[in-house]
């Protein structure tokens, strides 16, 4: 309890007259700065004295037992395939099915369907289904989206590896709706169902999603189907929430009103509750969906079709137009997803507002264009040049080309500006931090690390803190762990300083909120693999390019958080201050980032979590660490073990700060 200098009126009973007391804040004084000091004094101390003992690096060749007992188990994974009645019967069948689905799918719209040199249905056919499934669920201005999406395949030379993401993400999708919505609905109905599910969905939405390719790349083995799993696992829990989150806001006095009526539960459930949340729900199809195309490009790391292969490819040879081209049309596939999903759930709405048609004359268009849709199928299955899209349209090399071009000429006209930036972080601030964690003594890290934990979330924190860094311990990767901690937290702070610049920017002025939110939207519907492309034609293969695509995928969410935080503050509280003659200045630094604080902290709590992910991505394009460890997994069978278990520590890492953030937020951001 604090006492502070005013003073409260209490009446005096024996005398009749009103009594000044002193005011108790019933906020307890944590003095968290200071006692952060003294866990960083006594880490600089040891380190100084310590530095460079008992770092725990190992050469990247060498495996500890943990490793080798994982290599072990792969070993006898594969043995076991043609005979075990698990791996054999039951994922075997599940793997072949899945992958004859695709192969199916994919000979009927996208690859030659033999004996014939081309697909069942051509270029033409299938661009007049999916326009025409466009306008059926979302409207005019949805199918024309849909149509030039499709061109755009075409001209710029992807159109079978266009078709092919499609696919996966959409198979991966229809799978997760069939789990997602009725384990939603579970959870909002029951509070058992609620409570169990909970923990395992926010370990999945904690994990990064290079953290699960190599267990489902040893279960499955590369294709298809593993693609899909490791799709599904990604997406799942954004549309289980959702969903859950939906159903629950329904008013309980329409759901009284209706038991009332002598509803069952089903009945409630189907003329009730999914109605009243479907635009909830459909919020989270579109999450669903978007989650979805970002990791089936990169499961192209386990040999699953589409466009993450081609940009995977040019990222490897350090051809950025090559892996731009690809890499846009990843970029048009989410715009035209996220918006035709977005028109879907509004379009009941437009409806009744008369801003669509309706009725009977929606009926007939429908139907008109299912007879054009006809007639394009047949044509594309007859004629061959309507079956195959022309080659004369491509401009797919012309456009690498230019890329290419256009990307030498700003780095050589930038390159003496984005070099000395980089020299600066790295020699100013990533190197100091990295050698004042990495080489550290383990023994003196682990505590350090549990009392920052403690005394920014508490015991329970610290608690969890001490068990991930067991895990850690356990994989034998504790110095990879602490270089692939430091690039998290110096992107993380680059993305706050970001955040708090531009959102508070945003947050007091609506004209930049009106031209850069947008800007914001798109960046957040582009896929993590994808901002690795412009981060290595700026920096070159680097640990710094991993960084500076972290923030770039990091910042829109955090800026944000930060905006609505800061136009959230109190108008009245707002009018008060500037009456008191303060100057824009003052306000921001007292008055509204203060009382925008809640905003900041789960600002920065989001943004480390994304920052996490695109650190360990970055492992394909230098960022070394446990990124590289887990790709070189894939491709180096010795060392298969070694990206397992890294696969383990960025996962106990990503809890770790995860659940120090939340109760960090808990705490503070009140």
């Amino acid at each position: 309890m604090a006492i502070s200098a005013g003073v409260t009126a209490s009446r005096n009973p024996e005398f009749g007259f009103k009594e000044e007391q002193p005011y108790v804040d019933p906020t307890p004084k944590r003095h968290t700065g200071y006692k952060l000091l003294v866990v960083l004094a006594v880490w600089v101390v040891g380190w100084l004295i310590f530095r460079g003992q008992n770092t725990l690096a190992i050469p990247f060749n060498q495996l500890n037992w943990f490793s080798t007992w994982i290599n072990h188990v792969r070993d006898d994974v594969q043995a076991a395939l043609p005979t075990n009645w698990f791996f054999h019967g039951v994922i075997g069948h599940i793997s072949s099915f899945v992958n004859w689905l695709v192969n199916q799918i994919g000979n009927l719209i996208s690859h030659p369907a033999e004996p014939r040199p081309v697909p069942e249905i051509g270029w033409l056919g299938v661009l007049a289904i999916f326009t025409w499934i466009g306008f059926a669920v979302a409207g005019l201005r949805s199918a024309i989206l849909v149509a030039v999406s499709f061109l755009l395949f075409g001209i710029f030379g992807y159109w079978t590896d266009s078709v092919d993401t499609l696919i996966v993400t959409a198979i991966a999708v229809v799978a997760s709706l069939l789990a997602g919505i009725p384990l939603g609905i579970a959870m909002a109905r029951r509070q058992t169902v609620s409570s169990i599910v909970t923990p395992v969905l926010d370990v999945m939405q904690t994990m990064p999603s290079f953290s699960y390719l190599l267990p489902a790349f040893m279960i499955f083995g590369p294709g298809a189907t593993c693609g899909i799993v490791l799709t599904m696992v990604y997406c799942l829990p954004p549309l289980v929430r959702i969903t859950e989150l939906g159903l629950k806001s329904v008013p309980a006095t329409t759901q009284e009103a209706a038991q009332s009526l002598g509803v069952t539960r089903g009945q409630l459930l189907r003329q009730v509750q999914l109605p009243m949340a479907r635009r909830t729900i459909v919020l989270g199809v579109n999450q669903c969906t978007l989650a979805a195309l970002s990791m089936t490009v990169i499961a192209a790391l386990v040999a699953a079709p589409g466009l993450g292969t081609d940009v995977y490819a040019g990222l490897q040879i350090e051809n950025v137009g090559q892996a731009a081209v690809p890499g846009l049309l990843i970029v048009v596939i989410a715009i035209m997803l996220d918006r035709t999903t977005t028109a879907a759930s509004e379009r009941s709405q437009r409806q009744g507002r008369g801003r669509s048609l309706g009725g009977r004359n929606r009926r007939l268009v429908l139907l008109g264009g299912l007879a054009v849709v006809a007639v394009t199928i047949y044509l594309s299955r007859t004629y061959l040049d309507l079956a195959t899209f022309p080659t004369s349209w491509n401009l797919g090399g012309h456009l690498q080309n230019g890329i290419n071009s256009l990307t030498d000429n700003i780095v050589s006209a930038i390159d003496t500006y984005t070099a000395a930036f980089k020299n600066f972080l790295s020699y100013g601030f990533l190197n100091p931090l990295q050698n004042l964690l990495a080489n550290s003594p383990w023994w003196l890290m682990a505590p350090v690390l549990l009392g920052f934990a403690f005394v920014l979330g508490g015991l329970r924190p610290m608690l969890i803190a001490a068990a991930g860094e067991g895990v850690i311990l356990a994989t034998g990767l504790w110095n990879d762990t602490m270089q692939t901690f430091t690039s998290t937290l110096v992107a993380t702070v680059l993305v706050m300083v970001i955040a708090v610049v531009v959102g508070v920017w945003i947050g007091r002025s609506r004209r930049a909120d009106a031209v850069l939110r947008p800007i914001l939207d798109g960046f957040q519907t582009i896929p993590s693999f994808v901002y690795l492309v412009p981060a290595l034609a700026l920096f070159t293969p680097s640990r710094f390019t991993a960084i500076a695509a972290a923030v770039a995928y990091a910042a829109p969410i955090s800026v944000k958080l930060v905006a609505d935080g800061i136009r959230g503050v109190s108008p009245t509280t707002v009018e008060a201050a500037r009456s008191s003659g303060i100057t824009s200045w003052q306000m921001i630094r007292k008055v509204q980032l203060p009382m925008a604080r809640p905003a900041l902290v789960l600002a920065t709590n989001q943004g480390l979590l994304y920052v996490l992910s695109m650190v360990v991505i970055g492992g394909l394009v230098g960022g070394g660490s446990l990124g590289y460890i887990i790709v070189t997994g894939f491709s180096q069978p010795p060392v298969f073990g070694k990206g397992f278990a890294a696969g383990i520590a960025v996962t106990a890492l990503g809890i770790m700060l995860d659940r120090i953030a939340r109760a960090s937020a808990d705490r503070y951001g009140k």
